[in-house]
């Protein structure tokens, strides 16, 4: 019994420490808090690009107005937790009468992904 006790309290030391989300080092200094809204580095990266595309794919669903992708120009990230991440995309698109126009888009990303908003860019 005494060890059971012993282990759970190591455990909860070690829970309530953070060192298991750090994987015991120490924490990345240019790892954003979480909440912090940073520029996305690379906004023509594959992943961001594809994240954009889904994310007027998922609009179109919903709205039916035919607005059709054409690349990701700016986005700012916020990290949620460790595995999920709220965008938000300026895509360059057309309209269904083919007229070019900047769409603002935000996105939560985690085990699913979630259009949150989507609208003429400002």
């Amino acid at each position: 019994m005494r060890t059971l006790a012993f282990f759970l309290a190591v455990a909860f030391v070690v829970l309530c420490s953070g060192a298991l989300s750090t994987g015991g080092q120490a924490p990345d200094a240019e790892r954003p808090f979480v909440g912090d809204w940073t520029p996305i580095r690379d906004v023509y990266e594959q992943r961001i690009q594809e994240l954009g595309r889904w994310a007027v794919a998922e609009h179109v669903k919903a709205a039916h107005d035919g607005v059709r992708f054409s690349k990701v120009t700016s986005g700012e990230e916020q990290a949620v937790t460790e595995s999920e991440t709220n965008y938000r995309l300026v895509i360059d698109g057309a309209d269904a009468a083919g007229k070019d126009a900047a769409y603002a888009a935000s996105v939560f990303e985690g085990k699913t992904r979630e259009l949150l908003a989507f609208g003429l860019a400002n």
